[in-house]
Parts: C-alpha cells; sequence; structure tokens
C-alpha cells in the first residue's frame, strides 16, 4: 500500500494532489492547519478508496512535526513525502514587506520545509527508498520585488533540494522540486496583479504527479514562463526590472 504524506493539504495544490492520488490501495496522510477544511478533503479521498487521515499541524512547530513524521513513518513507511505548506508575503498596500511578515514566511515556507523534509530524509536513508517532493516557485528564479522573503525562501528549496538530490540518489531516495507558474488557489487567490498563463489546481497536480512518476530533478510548467523566468537573473538589471514590472501585485486579506 502506498504511503503518501502532504503538507497544506487543506486547499490549493496540496487538496489537489490528494485527491490526484486518492485511490484504493493508497494510504494518505493529510497535513494542514486547517481543520474543517482538511476533514473536507480526506473524505473525498476516502469516498475515492484512499485510506486517508489528518493532522491539523503548524509545520513551524518543529517537536510536533519532527513527532508526527516519524509516528507516520513508524505506524507504515512513507514512500512519498510531499512538502507544500507555503504563505505569500507580501503587503495589502503594495509597500514594503513588514518584518514580522517576512520572518512569518520565511518560517513557514523554508524552515517548515524543512521540519518535515528532514526527519522524513532520515527515516529513507535508513531504509534505502523513498521520494521527498519540495513545493517551489518559478519566483525562485525571477524573483518578486513584491514577495522578497516569498521569493528567497523558494529560491532555497530549489538550492537545498538539487543539492539533496545528488547526494542521496545513490543511497535509493529521490528528491525533486516543484517550481510551477501561476495556480488558481486560495492562496493565489489573495494576491491582486497579473497572473499569466494561470491554470487549476487540478491541472498542476497531473503535471506534478507525472514529473514525481519520472523522477524529473525539477517540475517546471508551463513552459514559457519557466523559460522566461530561467533567463532573468542573467539579464542586465535595467532590463529584468524592466521585465518583472509587470508582475507587480497586492495582497488581499486572508480569508
Amino acid at each position: 500500500m502506498p504511503r503518501i504524506l502532504i503538507t497544506g493539504a487543506s486547499s490549493g495544490i496540496g487538496a489537489a494532489l490528494a485527491r490526484h492520488y486518492a485511490q484504493p490501495g493508497v494510504s494518505l496522510v493529510l497535513v494542514g492547519r486547517n481543520a474543517e477544511r482538511l476533514e473536507a478533503v480526506a473524505r473525498d479521498c476516502r469516498a475515492s478508496g484512499a485510506t486517508a487521515e489528518t493532522a491539523r499541524l503548524d509545520t513551524r512547530d518543529r517537536a510536533a512535526t519532527v513527532a508526527l513524521v516519524r509516528q507516520s513513518d513508524t505506524e507504515a513507511p512513507l514512500d512519498l513525502v510531499i512538502v507544500n505548506a507555503a504563505v505569500n508575503g507580501g503587503n495589502q498596500e503594495g509597500q514594503v514587506e513588514a518584518e514580522d511578515v517576512a520572518f512569518e514566511t520565511a518560517d513557514i515556507n523554508y524552515t517548515g520545509s524543512l521540519n518535515v523534509m528532514l526527519p522524513a530524509l532520515t527515516r529513507m536513508l535508513e531504509r534505502g527508498r523513498g521520494q521527498i517532493v519540495l513545493l517551489s516557485s518559478l519566483a525562485a528564479y525571477a524573483p518578486l520585488q513584491d514577495a522578497p522573503a516569498y521569493s528567497g525562501a523558494k529560491a532555497a528549496l530549489v538550492a537545498h533540494g538539487l543539492a539533496l538530490r545528488q547526494k542521496v540518489a545513490p543511497r535509493g531516495v529521490k528528491v525533486n522540486v516543484v517550481t510551477p507558474g501561476y495556480v488558481k488557489t486560495p492562496m493565489g487567490g489573495e494576491l491582486k496583479g497579473w497572473r499569466p498563463l494561470e491554470i487549476s489546481a487540478e491541472a498542476a497536480a497531473v503535471r506534478i504527479a507525472k514529473g514525481i512518476a519520472t523522477n524529473r530533478d525539477v517540475i517546471a510548467f508551463p513552459f514559457i514562463l519557466t523559460a522566461l523566468a530561467r533567463t532573468v537573473l542573467l539579464l542586465p538589471e535595467n532590463v529584468r526590472k524592466a521585465g518583472l514590472y509587470a508582475f507587480r501585485f497586492q495582497r488581499r486579506k486572508r480569508r
């Protein structure tokens, strides 16, 4: 029975991935901060034949997160861990990101990801198998002036994930990094700005799952935005500044 742990599973890409993988013979551990939405996703997954357990958790709580990962793995070895929980950061008036927002964003998007990834990695290395997927963003390559902490944390996940991939592959553990463009999610709905080539969370889940199955190092989409984002840092600053100007945004109040 494949066993999959997904953080940020109460909505957006995490929920779409949970529903995508839900089928008879699959065991899901769904982690999120909103218990009501999390249970709704779990019900959908059970209706599709999967077993699904939920855990209300803030991944910034290292002790609780490590304990959950270890307990889940002890009950049945985790085959796949998808590290997805994240927040946007930014500012509601388009001003410079406040200190508290920047720290919260970095703590959830990067440190919180490590709190999930590292104990899972330790267990997988012990048995010589397993797969870890880190949800980053194209903002890792094309940093957004209205989301500096978000962009920085997502860039850190790319670097950390790809470095680990090289190191642990010979020991039977796979690491993949996902860098999506704009995806229609509740989190994305917080942003007021241009969102070119936006796709649904369900379509994103299909692309991500395909990349996971083929063990791609970086699962990036859509192609056009990926190609543009990966060249941004190679451009002179004045050209880069002009190109990214259209991607400014403001953050709506969280729902």
